[in-house]
């Protein structure tokens, strides 16, 4: 009978040993994500410190006099403030028409280039034709030619339409890329089929199925592709130096480099730092308003039914 008493003592015993055994297990691995995710928010909070000190730096040199920018000790706040640096690069060169040039290229060319991709996209994906596989990899083949490899011949094409010098030449090269037709085809291809029968039930054609089911579904990934499209066109030096001869044409990356090519005795780095930061700003501007889409677009992408 000593025993059998002993029995449900025993039981509470070892669920009472158990229980603070779980307790201690849970608190331990508490402690140890806690710590896990400190250290990965000081990681990122010194990489992001230290990404944004170049942008501070050129910001405040941009309102300082060239004795306060080799002054020493540094100074890190202008004072007093000289905003006179954007005047006088506004007076130096064209700036305003740069920076027209600049976004009307950057503009077109995003808009055109989303087009044209999501509609080859679309087609790739969703349609069935003849030799789809092999062109599609022929293109995804184009991907793999540098891009400096072509601008010798999209040159002489230029010259021989006559389109140097002006818009088309800095626009329509541009419209066309494998990288946009890839991404949005792997987008395109994770749409329910169920979707395009409704859209055949209610009439749609393709086209129609692509321009209202397809596109605003797709709006993360256009976004995305949106974002890079707009952000390389404008930071675009090398062909727009080749296809331009005259002020009236030129980009803000090659003005900005001929502008501090100008400079014969001292560079006036308070001016050459205004035009950075000029240029700067659309760039930020286009990324903080299409962050959200960008984000949802790489999330959304790690998400399988």
């Amino acid at each position: 009978m000593s025993k059998e008493n002993n029995k449900p003592s025993l039981r509470a015993t070892n669920r009472s040993v158990a229980i603070q055994k779980t307790k201690k297990w849970i608190a331990t691995s508490r402690h140890s994500s806690f710590l896990a995710m400190t250290t990965a928010y000081i990681i990122l909070t010194l990489g992001a410190v230290s990404m944004l000190i170049p942008f501070f730096w050129m910001l405040v040199t941009s309102f300082m006099t060239t004795g306060q920018i080799f002054s020493y000790p540094p100074v890190l706040i202008p004072h007093p403030f000289y905003p006179q640096n954007y005047l006088n690069v506004a007076k130096t060169i064209p700036l305003l028409k740069y920076f027209f040039n600049s976004a009307l290229v950057a503009i077109i060319t995003t808009i055109g280039q989303v087009i044209i991709s999501s509609m080859a996209a679309y087609a790739f994906a969703r349609l069935n034709f003849k030799h789809r596989e092999p062109l599609f990899l022929i293109l995804l083949a184009t991907m793999m030619v540098p891009p400096q490899v072509n601008i010798i011949p999209l040159f002489f094409i230029m010259r021989e339409m006559h389109w140097i010098d002006t818009y088309q030449a800095l626009i329509i090269p541009g419209l066309f890329g494998g990288f946009g037709v890839f991404l949005l085809r792997q987008w395109f291809k994770t749409l329910p089929s169920e979707l395009e029968d409704a859209a055949k039930i209610d009439g749609c054609n393709p086209f129609q199925t692509y321009l209202k089911i397809a596109m605003p579904l797709a709006l993360p990934a256009v976004a995305t592709l949106g974002i890079f499209t707009f952000i390389t066109t404008w930071n675009a030096f090398m062909w727009p130096l080749i296809v331009t001869n005259s002020d009236y044409m030129r980009t803000l990356p090659v003005g900005l480099a001929i502008f501090k090519g100008s400079f014969r005795e001292t560079t006036e780095w308070g001016q050459l730092m205004a035009c950075a930061v000029i240029s700067v700003i659309p760039v930020i501007g286009v990324f903080l308003l299409g962050q959200k889409y960008f984000i949802k677009g790489i999330m959304m992408g790690g998400v399988k039914e």
